[in-house]
This record gives C-alpha cells, sequence and structure tokens, in this order.
C-alpha cells in the first residue's frame, strides 16, 4: 500500500468556537467554522497528499478523553505548542517525553476535554 491507511479524523467538540480559538492558538493555524449537512466543523489545514481532519460539533459526537489520541505535528520543536496548551485553556498530561529514536511526543487534554498529542523529532 502507497497511501497513508489514515485518511480523515474528526475531533468532537461542545462548543466548537471555543475549540478553534484554542487549536488556532496552540498550533499556530487558521481555522474557520462552517456548516456541513447540520454538523459545524473547522476543517485543519492540509495539503495535497496529506491527511485531513476537522473539529465537529454534532449532538451525536462527544469529547473524550479515554478513546483514540490524534497526534499533531509539533514542528520542528514540539516545546513550542506544548507550551501555548495552558494559556489556551487545556491541560498538559504529559510533558515532552524521549521515546528514542523516534523522537518526543507530548500528550495535553484540550478545551473540550479531548486527550490529544503532539510529536516532533526533536
Amino acid at each position: 500500500m502507497s497511501q497513508s491507511t489514515i485518511h480523515w479524523f474528526e475531533i468532537p467538540t461542545q462548543d466548537i468556537n471555543r475549540a478553534v480559538r484554542f487549536y488556532n492558538r496552540v498550533l499556530g493555524v487558521e481555522m474557520a467554522t462552517m456548516d456541513m449537512m447540520g454538523c459545524q466543523m473547522a476543517m485543519f489545514p492540509c495539503g495535497a497528499g496529506s491527511v485531513g481532519g476537522a473539529l465537529i460539533q454534532h449532538e451525536e459526537a462527544k469529547p473524550s478523553a479515554t478513546g483514540t489520541v490524534v497526534y499533531f505535528s509539533g514542528g520542528d520543536d514540539l516545546s513550542a505548542p506544548l507550551g501555548r496548551v495552558e494559556a489556551a485553556g487545556g491541560k498538559v498530561v504529559m510533558p515532552k517525553t524521549s521515546i528514542g529514536e523516534h523522537g518526543f511526543c507530548g500528550v495535553f487534554l484540550d478545551s473540550e476535554g479531548n486527550k490529544v498529542g503532539l510529536h516532533s523529532m526533536k
């Protein structure tokens, strides 16, 4: 298989505007909300051929700190975005941690209560 097995992800929110502010601040991106088939969504930026994803607010989608964990790129060093988590309304639950030859990861709870990770090689 030459393609990534991951194609799309959705992170549930209780308050999509609050979640957009959180991720814009932590990841340094610009997301805007939209309505798609009765579901409020905000797309994460992605390039051609990369995995896409969105924040969603829908009555059937509930945030969780115990389910699947999505890891975002922490850029050159995940210390910067991880350092912005608490000021943006989240909580760091695992600080920057070495995973040996695979780099570093850190985990946080976002503004909605979802457990999310960051990864970088430095």
